[in-house]
């Protein structure tokens, strides 16, 4: 598997509010109806169509309450994928934030789409820190 990390992000809320919006996908509902096709979630599992395809399911395997979040994909994703989202609160209302992905990518995939996965990762970062710094 090959690993990808994201860069570092500061989100000005504690990391206990953060956890408690990312560690539940039925949070994800109201945005993800208007994106995706056929969005359902519960609170460790979401499943959905893109563009017609699918569909696919993302769950919850691990929690670590106000740390770590772990997350992998149903065997009906074109990859293996396993993804965490880390958190450290380094003062109060300043907490770091960082995503990993470790994906099943052969080496034409990873020459293909290596760097967009990276891209991908960091506005992943950014968008969720971007998200919380403007509630």
């Amino acid at each position: 598997m090959t690993t990808y990390e994201s860069k570092i992000v500061a989100v000005k809320k504690r990391a206990e509010d953060i956890f408690r919006v990312l560690a539940d996908f039925r949070n994800f509902s109201p945005i993800a109806q208007d994106k995706l096709e056929n969005w359902s979630a519960n609170e460790d599992s979401c499943s959905f169509s893109y563009k017609g395809m699918g569909p696919f399911g993302i769950k919850i395997i691990e929690r670590e309450e106000f740390k770590t979040i772990k997350f992998t994909g149903d065997e009906k994703l074109p990859m293996q994928f396993f993804m965490w989202i880390q958190l450290k609160e380094v003062a109060p209302y300043d907490t770091r934030l960082k995503i990993t992905v470790k994906a099943e990518l052969n080496m034409m995939m990873k020459m293909m789409v290596g760097k967009k996965l990276q891209e991908g990762i960091d506005a992943l970062a950014d968008g969720i820190a971007t998200a919380f710094n403007a509630l």
